[in-house]
């Protein structure tokens, strides 16, 4: 399969997997605005799918979240398939991605050194 069409696949996935958890996990009582699916990497065979997701301030319930997602995997893979018409519905292995929060820190120590050169050159004036 050509790496464009994988490409297609991958984005596509991304926003029926979104839309999915929603419509699967609307009674769990997590907070799903919380979770966002940043990226997918599908198999060429199309069999199998990487999706990460991002789960923001919510350090404690994380890993519960997470575990919610793997155990309705199933489900949101039936959802993905009535949806949408490709050969095989590739079968979902969800993962935590540390890339925003790590991106907000980073920006955080930014904006930090920012100010105290900003407030030092004041004072050296």
């Amino acid at each position: 399969m050509t790496s464009d069409r994988i490409t297609r696949v991958n984005a596509l996935l991304r926003r029926e997997i979104g839309e999915a958890l929603f419509r699967v996990l609307h009674e769990s009582g997590v907070d799903l605005g919380a979770i966002t699916v940043t990226r997918v990497q599908t198999a060429r065979n199309l069999r199998e799918a990487r999706v990460w997701v991002s789960i923001r301030n919510h350090e404690d319930e994380r890993l519960h979240m997470l575990g919610l997602l793997k155990k309705h995997r199933a489900e949101i893979q039936a959802r993905i398939n009535r949806d949408m018409s490709i050969k095989y519905t590739p079968r979902l292995r969800f993962e935590l991605d540390h890339s925003i929060e790590q991106g907000d820190r980073v920006l955080h120590i930014l904006d930090e050194l920012d100010q105290g050169g900003a407030s030092g050159g004041e004072a050296a004036s």
